[in-house]
């Protein structure tokens, strides 16, 4: 990655240098993103102290010091279960900040590419979500996720791209199989829901995807996962034998697998939110889809 102050110009090949903002700097989606490299590309994550994305003036100070031609918003609130309770929290961030962002975006024009989630989904279809299917949120997290969606739409439509995707995990911060590796070295045995059915998502491959979509402008609203489907039960399951294998774990546990009635949480969660990503496949068709289990594989030899 180049990394530059001012300089947009690479002189050595006289192309070029675009200059990618990463709103977000602690979060999986980001750490991935600040790893990737281009010759021709710099990329710029801001945390809260570079910017304030609850306030438009900060946001827009902050775009052009950084002479921004692209935005990555990586930030979210994605506590599901704390937002029941933190509903103003999660609204400031995953709406209203959101909204901001691409009016600011809209104003400067820049093209303005946003993570959403599944969780916009209710679960109930049957058969896998659609960029234009209806949306649904069940609870707080995805009924904000989809007003931030709502905004960007109204805003900037035709310069903006919205990424929806499920189940991100990275050998950065806290995700899934991190706290499933420490419950299997701390725990005799572990029940895991097996009627929730999603896409596991490597945080690396869908840096790339958003890497790509602000370099080429794609626009428009696309889902992107790794390839395969599973059930939490499945992947704990998955992610033990990988850990065995590499020395990860010393031992095995007996990992149940159990209801969703069997596991009360604040916010309700879809049933079934499998994304079909034919849109991704067609634009991102250098990026060809790889299964779950081989991402989780890769994933866990960088542990």
């Amino acid at each position: 990655m180049t990394f530059r102050d001012n300089d947009h110009t690479d002189l050595k090949n006289n192309k070029h240098t675009t200059n990618i903002v990463v709103i977000g700097k602690s979060g999986q989606l980001a750490w991935e993103l600040a790893q990737l490299t281009d010759q021709n590309t710099t990329i710029t994550c801001l945390g809260r102290k570079e910017i304030d994305i609850s306030c438009e003036q900060s946001i827009n100070e902050a775009l052009i010091k950084y002479q921004a031609e692209a935005v990555i918003n990586a930030s979210a609130y994605t506590a599901v279960d704390q937002a029941e309770s933190d509903k103003d929290s999660a609204y400031t961030i995953n709406a209203v900040a959101v909204k901001n962002l691409a009016s600011v975006c809209q104003k400067l024009s820049l093209h303005l590419i946003h993570i959403s989630t599944d969780f916009v989904f209710n679960g109930d279809k049957g058969s896998p979500y659609l960029p234009n299917d209806p949306i649904k949120p069940l609870g707080v997290y995805g009924a904000s996720k989809a007003k931030g969606e709502k905004s960007i739409n109204q805003i900037i439509p035709n310069n903006s791209c919205i990424i929806r995707t499920s189940w991100v995990y990275s050998t950065h911060g806290n995700n899934f199989v991190k706290t499933m590796l420490r419950l299997m070295a701390e725990k005799s045995e572990l029940g895991i829901i097996s009627d929730q059915i999603g896409s596991p998502t490597y945080a690396k491959s869908l840096a790339k995807v958003c890497f790509l979509a602000s370099k080429n402008k794609v626009s428009g609203i696309h889902h992107w996962t790794d390839a395969g489907v599973a059930s939490w039960y499945d992947f704990a399951v998955a992610i033990q034998v990988l850990a065995l294998s590499k020395g990860l774990l010393e031992k095995a546990i007996p990992i149940k697998p159990i209801n969703t009635t069997d596991y009360p949480t604040p916010a309700a969660r879809p049933s079934y939110s499998i994304l079909d990503k034919t849109s991704c496949n067609d634009v991102f068709a250098n990026l060809p889809l790889v299964h779950w289990r081989s991402q989780l594989n890769d994933m866990m030899d960088k542990l």
